[in-house]
């Protein structure tokens, strides 16, 4: 009961019994302790001004072929990101101004981005192909420029040289090699931010979210349902599949759930790949295919990433999907190519089928492809892909020989290794 009395408070209470009463003093009392005579507080800050800087490296293969686009027409490179804004290098084989009659080359770095006002350092260099290091620069970097950094306006702002280079001198010069010309390219974006007193470290690791999920399905402890798959058990918890996969949730929680439900058997997928399904779904990454398989290979790996894949697909897993369809992407080869090109198809992963269209294609490349098993299903389970592939191999050459895609004729020298649609793993 002395701890009521403690918290009433009244007309007639003292300030310090009722400072005694409270955990944190009142919110004003700071007005009210300050002293008329107390000396003024010092506070200071500090404007920061600085570069962000990228860099970006601009082949330019076919110099000659370039040559006659027209003035005023250009090359682009791909974009890159610097300081929070998109950039591109424009190179114009016949020059940007039609007064100088296609007498320069010319380049310039553009804003690909929008913006506004953007300020910027810039350097352009032409690379000296003769080991020399006699590399043509042109540079805001080291050294006082009168009137500050470069500004472009709004997106399509360019910064560079009409005349960087007169074009029969380039032509000649170390420059020019096996009709390659190589652009080095750096930004600087100026960027400013005002910084206080810091007073404090406080150093945050990141996150670990993903290792204490995971560690629910290594310990197995309080699982809830249990796969069977190709004759292996798999013990999960439901929550963290319905929070991770819409599939599984309108399959464990949706309108028609089964209560009892303690085993679910999925058909039409292999032990190791729904081990892979689940590592993935519990710790947000892929797995060791070696520590899973016993075996490292990039025809296992490869193979495995098709199988994940076509899963991720099943089950909604966006990001496992673009994490297979990037895996593929890289190594994409003779004696897979054709069924992950299926796949791609099948399961609308339009850059990976690009990739593997374009791979199959090259001249050196289709014969070897139209010998595997692969290319026989590809035929048989995607036949519109063949029109596709022939528009690409006419784009890769109109004069090279190539193997009819509808020949019959037996091709010797096949690697007889993984050619089949989905293997066993």
């Amino acid at each position: 009961m002395g701890a009521g009395r403690v918290c009433r408070g009244g007309p007639s209470s003292s300030p310090a019994g009722a400072a005694a009463g409270r955990p944190f003093p009142p919110l004003a009392a700071s007005s009210s302790s300050a002293s008329p005579s107390s000396a003024p507080s010092e506070t200071a800050s500090t404007s920061v001004t600085k570069t962000v800087n990228g860099s970006h490296h601009f082949k330019i293969d076919g110099y000659s072929l370039s040559k006659g686009m027209g003035v005023g027409k250009y090359i682009a490179s791909e974009t890159f990101s610097v300081g929070g804004f998109d950039w591109a290098v424009y190179f114009y084989p016949d020059g940007k101004s039609g007064e100088d009659g296609a007498a320069y080359v010319s380049l310039f770095i553009a804003l690909a981005s929008e913006g506004t006002d953007v300020r910027a350092l810039f350097e352009l260099t032409l690379v000296d192909q003769s080991g020399k290091g006699q590399d043509k620069v042109h540079t805001h970097f080291g050294r006082s420029l009168e009137s500050g950094p470069y500004t472009l306006k709004y997106r399509g702002s360019m910064w560079g040289y009409k005349r960087f280079f007169k074009r029969s001198a380039l032509e000649l010069s170390d420059y020019l090699k096996d009709d390659r010309l190589i652009v080095n390219c750096t930004v600087g974006v100026v960027q400013s931010h005002t910084e206080g007193p810091k007073i404090y470290t406080i150093p945050v690791p990141p996150s670990n979210m993903a290792q204490h999920i995971g560690q629910l399905l290594t310990g197995g402890k309080r699982t809830d349902i249990t796969f069977e798959v190709d004759g292996e058990m798999f013990p999960a918890h439901k929550v963290v599949l319905s929070a991770r996969s819409p599939v599984f949730r309108a399959q464990l929680f949706g309108p028609m759930k089964d209560k009892n439900m303690k085993c679910i058997k999925i058909e039409d997928m292999e032990a190791p790949v729904f081990k892979a399904l689940l590592h993935f779904m519990y710790w947000d990454e892929l797995p060791d295919i070696e520590e899973l398989t016993g075996v490292n290979t990039t025809w296992v790996s490869t193979l495995m990433a098709q199988h994940l894949l076509a899963a991720a697909d099943r089950y909604a897993l966006e990001r496992l999907k673009l994490l297979c369809e990037l895996k593929l992407c890289e190594d994409v080869a003779i004696n897979t190519v054709a069924n992950t090109l299926a796949l791609a198809e099948q399961h609308h992963c339009y850059q990976l089928k690009t990739v593997c269209l374009k791979f199959v294609a090259l001249p050196e490349n289709l014969k070897a492809v139209m010998q595997t098993d692969g290319f026989d299903y590809l035929q048989q389970s995607c036949p519109s892909l063949l029109t596709e592939l022939l528009e690409y191999v006419a784009k890769v050459g109109e004069h090279s020989v190539t193997p009819s895609l509808y020949s019959t004729e037996v091709l010797d020298g096949g690697d007889a290794n993984g050619r089949r649609v989905k293997p066993r793993i």
